[in-house]
């Protein structure tokens, strides 16, 4: 109990839920940080080393991504401690279970996070009636399909040309995490022209200076196999990634990937997070000092949950492509310009953006 409260600041947690249902194997928790702006929007992690400390990072994350998106929804994250690649007539088990167990927890509406899918989510909205980043049959927005993270992402990225000495048509870019992110992030960069040199995933690091083939990657990974298993390219460590020769360098994968041990390995002059919260303070802190841009997370990627918003108030794909767009965009551009002008990090920029909308929103409320 008194680690839970070690959590707790003026933003959150509102609520945090602790699940255990033996009988199916189901051990989760759910954080709702904040719901001042709304019912709390946040993904379902599934992964055998979830901690609460993370999920409590994550909805935060998600609280301030919301905010700075003008979502009107809080933050909230919850974690499932176990392996996504079980056998799925079990995993279906598990997920029904946490989505039974959430049932009445109705200030939070659950989406896809790593190691779940619209797959999972269609299984949950069996179960609930609500739930984000549903498969299309059933009117959602399959915002893993569509590319929704990746292409805000991409956004992020393409305003970021502004403030920095980085220019997408040739930029040099290497990917941290080719996943459903990381995927769509490198395709809508080489359609700007960009060239992508390098990308991990779990097995390893698949490095070409002269560039690999987007596409053909993509298939690899829909085959079920590793980036390493390419069939050209030099084959590096999982963590060599941190130090390939590029311009533009995404995280798309895990949280504090960036440390302050490994990113003074780091070569790229901008960072566009893909992942939520994949470098630690100190690292913020190392890469504002050597001047290398980075577009803070809850800004790069808020492009999944703005499809799910979208989603969720019954919008179109249309639709959804154009606010992530829109919003991205000023989004960027606030933070950077700020960071341009008073020399401040861009994290702190980003947050002070995102707290000032949440402030407003938390003074309209009684209690929130």
């Amino acid at each position: 109990m008194t680690a839970m409260f070690e959590l707790a600041d003026e933003w959150g947690p509102y609520k945090i839920v602790q699940i255990h249902r033996p009988a199916v194997g189901l051990k989760a928790i759910v954080v709702v940080d904040n719901v001042a702006c709304g019912p709390a929007i946040g993904g379902t992690r599934m992964a055998p080393d979830v901690s609460l400390e993370e999920c409590a990072r994550l909805a935060r994350a998600m609280t301030f991504k919301n905010a700075a998106a003008g979502l009107p929804h809080g933050g909230a994250k919850s974690v499932i401690f176990a392996d996504h690649a079980m056998p799925k007539v079990e995993k279906e088990k598990v997920i029904r279970a946490f989505a039974s167990a959430i049932r009445d927890l109705k200030d939070y509406i659950p989406g896809p996070d790593m190691g779940t899918n619209e797959q999972v989510m269609a299984w949950v909205q069996d179960e609930i009636s609500r739930a984000v980043g549903l498969p299309r049959e059933i009117g959602g927005i399959p915002l893993d399909e569509i590319g929704a993270t990746g292409f805000g992402v991409a956004i992020a990225a393409e305003v970021a040309e502004a403030f920095c000495d980085v220019t997408i048509k040739g930029a040099r870019v290497a990917v941290q995490g080719f996943g459903a992110v990381g995927q769509h992030a490198a395709r809508f960069l080489a359609a700007k022209g960009a060239k992508l040199v390098a990308a991990a995933d779990s097995k390893g690091t698949i490095y070409s200076s002269d560039g690999l083939d987007v596409e053909e990657l993509m298939t690899v990974k829909d085959q079920g196999k590793s980036v390493v298993e390419f069939g050209s390219g030099d084959i590096l460590t999982r963590d060599e990634i941190v130090s390939v020769d590029c311009d533009l360098w995404i995280p798309a994968a895990r949280p504090d990937v960036l440390t302050e041990d490994n990113v003074v390995n780091l070569k790229a002059r901008l960072v566009v997070q893909g992942a939520n919260i994949p470098a630690t303070a100190e690292a913020e802190e190392i890469m504002h000092e050597r001047g290398i841009l980075s577009v803070p997370d809850f800004i790069a990627n808020a492009g999944g949950v703005i499809c799910a918003s979208v989603e969720y108030h019954g919008g179109s794909e249309r639709a959804a492509l154009d606010a992530i767009a829109e919003s991205v965009k000023r989004n960027s551009n606030a933070v950077l310009s700020r960071v341009q002008s008073n020399g401040v990090m861009p994290r702190h920029a980003a947050e002070d953006l995102a707290k000032q909308r949440v402030r407003n929103a938390m003074a309209l409320r009684r209690w929130s």
